[in-house]
């Protein structure tokens, strides 16, 4: 039997590639398509697809929560995510999201072919293209800074001063600042903003809203 697929998607251009990338392979066999998170689950719900293929950025909602509630709701069910060429963040992020597979949205076509039939077989083992170089950069890089640094890294992203930081890991001001510089050291960079782009792209640290306090942060301010 043929492989049921729902694209989800709400560029009109893409779902209509993927419709017709499905429907040249024999194998494959589209049941349904969905611009938002709601069609989504109603579509799956509906039609019992194999796979679901999703953009990771939605209109009204992120293609990665709709993987986590699509993968609570039936373990059987593969999910492809396409998202953002070049990056490892959003590979590791579909990762943790319980992802069947993610492909860069730059990929030849044959790979997302390649995606939704591992997907139909192994929903719940990973696949991307480049994760094993991905893992072992990340791995490389996390070695590269102490959990100290890292703390201080996250830190800096969510745009805190020098001061702040230290406030929050109750370090010196001076101490908080040699944290920074080493970072800066070790990333080869010379600025916050620099700092952040390659951290993010190396995989040391997520792309969480900015105002979110790490929970070691909030209990070191009721220290």
């Amino acid at each position: 039997m043929a492989v049921r697929v729902v694209v989800v998607d709400d560029h009109t251009l893409c779902r209509f590639g993927l419709t017709r990338l499905i429907g040249e392979n024999s194998d494959l066999e589209l049941v349904a398509t969905a611009a938002s998170v709601p069609e989504a689950l109603e579509r799956a719900g509906t039609y019992h697809p194999d796979v679901v293929v999703t953009a990771i950025s939605l209109p009204d909602g992120d293609g990665l929560e709709l993987t986590r509630k699509l993968r609570s709701l039936d373990e059987r069910l593969g999910v492809v995510v396409l998202g953002e060429a070049g990056a490892s963040v959003p590979l590791f992020r579909a990762m943790e999201a319980g992802a069947s597979a993610f492909v860069s949205v730059a990929a030849p076509v044959s790979q997302v072919v390649t995606a939704i039939r591992h997907a139909a077989v192994a929903p719940g083992s990973f696949t991307a293209d480049g994760l094993a170089e991905a893992l072992e950069h990340r791995r490389r890089g996390r070695d590269l800074l102490t959990p100290r640094e890292r703390e201080t890294l996250r830190l800096l992203m969510q745009g805190l001063p020098i001061a702040k930081i230290g406030h929050y890991m109750n370090l010196s001001p001076h101490t908080a600042k040699t944290y920074t510089a080493r970072i800066y050291d070790k990333l080869g960079v010379t600025n916050r903003t620099q700092a952040v782009m390659t951290a993010l792209r190396m995989g040391l640290v997520s792309d969480e809203p900015a105002g979110t306090r790490p929970v070691e942060c909030r209990a070191a301010r009721r220290r």
